[in-house]
């Protein structure tokens, strides 16, 4: 499979590069395009067939969806970004999927599988017109607009409702995810972090690491060091150091400034 990588942000699009060959190592990374104008001029220029496309929606230039307007582009997509306001323009034109950053593996694997079975299913002509209530049923994915607004957690023989609005953040402990409340309260919850990634709204709760995943009014003060790296004071007071992992950071701005 040949692919291009239209991502601004040099880490992320090498850390998306590492991710597809660990899903296949026979992928092909043709080429990795910061900008509009440069992808605009790569596609005019090779002759290379390329079977997907991962772009990122900011690029250094422009919105990607620009690309489609100056080219004659009919390769499937894939879109990969840390916004969800642009999902109904993204499935206007050439997308199959939609992945918000920071991407999760596992996300990514079956986003590569719906490409694989409708270019199966409807041949070459995968990058053809349908229309969005089609599209969105053949590759069974819709992502959320009713994210879960409480938490129904036991504790002992009694019974809590937490609402999400209640919620400063969640980490990982020893293979346990806790969920601490604006009130200092900590419970355990029966979800992974990955899963709480998918079900919160990603306007308010940022995964900003592999240990933390955090509400916006939770962040009292950002400390930056050397290199760029940012530490969170949070509120409620975390018990351990809580940092912004360097694959993230690039997004983690982006969802500062929404």
């Amino acid at each position: 499979m040949n692919v291009v990588i239209i991502e601004d942000e040099n880490l992320t699009a090498k850390r998306l590069e590492s991710l597809l060959h660990k899903y296949d190592s026979g992928i092909t990374v043709l080429a990795r395009l910061p900008s509009v104008a440069e992808a605009v001029a790569w596609f005019d220029e090779s002759t290379d067939p390329v079977d997907l496309i991962f772009m990122d929606i900011h690029l250094e230039d422009d919105l990607g969806f620009r690309i489609f307007e100056q080219t004659q582009l009919i390769t499937p997509v894939i879109f990969t970004t840390a916004y969800d306001e642009y999902m109904i323009q993204a499935f206007k034109v050439n997308s199959i999927d939609y992945l918000l950053k920071p991407i999760n593996y596992d996300e990514l694997v079956a986003a590569i599988e719906k490409f694989k079975a409708l270019k199966k299913q409807f041949g070459q002509n995968t990058s053809s017109s349908h229309d969005i209530e089609t599209l969105l049923n053949l590759i069974g994915k819709s992502k959320h607009t009713d994210y879960k607004d409480r938490f129904m957690i036991t504790v002992g023989t009694k019974i809590r409702s937490i609402e999400t609005s209640e919620v400063a953040y969640f980490y990982l402990e020893e293979k346990v995810v806790f969920l601490v409340t604006k009130d200092g309260l900590t419970l355990p919850v029966d979800y992974s972090l990955d899963k709480l990634t998918q079900l919160l709204n990603p306007r308010q709760f940022f995964r900003i690491s592999r240990q933390f995943l955090v509400s916006l009014p939770a962040i009292q003060t950002i400390h930056t060091f050397s290199a760029g790296k940012l530490k969170l004071d949070l509120n409620p007071k975390s018990r351990q150091e809580v940092f912004v992992s360097g694959d993230r950071m690039t997004e983690f701005k982006e969802w500062l400034g929404k």
